[in-house]
């Protein structure tokens, strides 16, 4: 196994130097000097030396770790492991064996067990592990545990965090959500804004009619009326047929306007008539609709500043802004940091058919350190791409993207290229950086192209020279 010191995802608290310990395996003098290392450690410890005395404890009490033998009598550790994890499905599992080949990792880890150690051990690194696979499973259990009080009390999926400012925010999701008020989610990209307004749906009197979200930034201004209001046939040329507009298809439901920050003044003035009136007309039609449907808008840009630059309406400003609801960025909630990772962690080792992955110490550092401008959809992709790229449990800060582990763009690339031009490595530094800049702006070149503080247009010409590949926009 590596030798990579790593860190349970909550292990911002002390360390853990407590739990209680059961060994199984068929030698004496095996367990007596584990009882010894572990206890002089704070462990508790309780033994039995063959699997099925084993199985009998675990029915009648509750572990935080189990050390099986691998070679027992009768059947052998691996042959317990079905059994094992039926009657304690969380319980950590650390193999023991004298014979370390890779079939019988390979077996344990497939059936079951976080982690395998050879006889004879080396007792810093055995307890290393343990308290690894302890402080693992604890933060998994906490973020199961938040999750199911969250659900108990607000209805919330996939929505982690336990800091002040998102525990307030939850407490007003739950007061805001019965009532049919429109409400205005303000927050960074990558903040969940769409969660928020999921939460609210679920936990509304409209939560078994439907949730229609559309980016009013990712589509076009020409396409956007019809997209919303919908259209008769021949409206426009194209229009072979009438379309339901999302007004429609949302009636007794819930319409998420995202990015409503990027609408153009004309459409501002429908949205606001339909906030007014309930009515609109389909696009070439000529009689009025009347639909029932709860508006929540999200933004990340300032829209009073907006206001005050003539870029979006006062009035309709303050029609969305019945309740505004602030979403905090990452930086400023760092203690969910763990909790969000031991969630990622989970979700895309269990997609991608991997063993549980841990933290190094170093890279839950480097985490907690970061300032996080992509928020937490960057800290899921920077997860993503930890996981899939481990080749063991630890995920390492070299498995971080360069962002994260302070790395420059520097005239080092000419020591990797060493017949590279300047020209050439001036043009990889631009490459990487507008590549850069375009991830943690969920790809969204509008508003890439904002922060350069240069045309779209000029953004657009670049990427296409670079041969820069812009990937699909991921929905917050």
């Amino acid at each position: 196994m590596s030798e990579t010191a790593t860190l349970s995802v909550d292990e911002v608290t002390p360390r853990v130097t407590s739990g209680n310990i059961l060994i199984i395996d068929d030698e004496a003098g095996i367990r007596d000097s584990l009882e010894t290392l572990l206890t002089l450690e704070g462990f508790t410890v309780e033994m039995a030396p063959e699997g099925r005395s084993g199985l009998d404890m675990l029915t009648r009490h509750a572990y935080d770790l189990l050390l099986l033998d691998l070679a027992l009598p009768g059947e052998s550790g691996i042959d317990l492991l079905p059994r094992i994890k039926s009657l304690s499905p969380d319980l950590p599992i650390i193999m023991i064996t004298a014979y370390g080949t890779v079939g019988n990792v390979v077996d344990a880890i497939h059936a079951g067990a976080a982690n395998f150690v050879q006889k004879p051990w080396d007792n810093e690194k055995l307890l290393a592990d343990i308290r690894a696979a302890i402080g693992r499973s604890q933060a998994e259990q906490e973020v199961v545990h938040l999750k199911r009080a969250l659900k108990r009390r607000y209805s919330f999926d996939n929505i982690v965090g336990k800091s002040d400012a998102m525990l307030r925010l939850f407490d007003l999701v739950s007061q805001v959500a019965p009532s049919r008020s429109t409400v205005l989610i303000q927050g960074e990209s990558g903040t969940g804004k769409e969660l928020i307004a999921k939460a609210i749906h679920a936990n509304s009197p409209r939560r078994d009619k439907a949730f229609i979200p559309v980016n009013t930034g990712a589509v076009p201004s020409d396409l956007l009326e019809s997209t919303l209001f919908g259209h008769e046939r021949g409206a426009f040329t194209s229009a072979v047929a009438a379309k339901k507009g999302l007004f429609e298809v949302a009636d007794g439901g819930t319409l998420f306007l995202d990015e409503i920050g990027t609408m153009g003044m004309d459409m501002q003035a429908k949205i606001l008539r339909v906030l007014q009136d309930r009515r609109f007309m389909h696009l070439g039609g000529n009689s009025e609709i009347q639909v029932d449907v709860r508006i929540v808008a999200a933004t990340n840009v300032n829209l009073q500043q907006a206001v005050k630059e003539g870029r979006f309406r006062e009035d309709l400003f303050y029609r969305l802004n019945v309740i505004s609801l602030d979403l905090p960025p990452l930086r400023n909630r760092k203690q969910d940091i763990p909790l969000l990772a031991a969630h990622f962690l989970k979700v895309y080792a269990e997609e991608n058919g991997f063993s549980p992955r841990l933290l190094a110490a170093e890279t839950l550092r480097l985490m907690m350190d970061y300032e996080w401008p992509g928020n937490v959809r960057e800290l899921e992709n920077a997860i993503e791409r930890g996981v899939v790229l481990s080749t063991g449990e630890a995920i390492t800060p070299d498995l971080l993207p360069g962002q994260l582990r302070g790395n420059t763009y520097s005239t080092d690339l000419l020591e990797q290229k060493p017949d590279a031009s300047l020209f050439d490595v001036m043009e990889e530094i631009e490459r990487r950086i507008i590549a850069d800049r375009l991830e943690r702006c969920n790809w969204n070149q509008t508003e890439a192209a904002e922060y350069f503080r240069i045309p779209l247009s000029t953004l657009n010409q670049k990427i296409k020279r670079l041969t820069i590949e812009v990937k699909k926009r991921v929905r917050e």
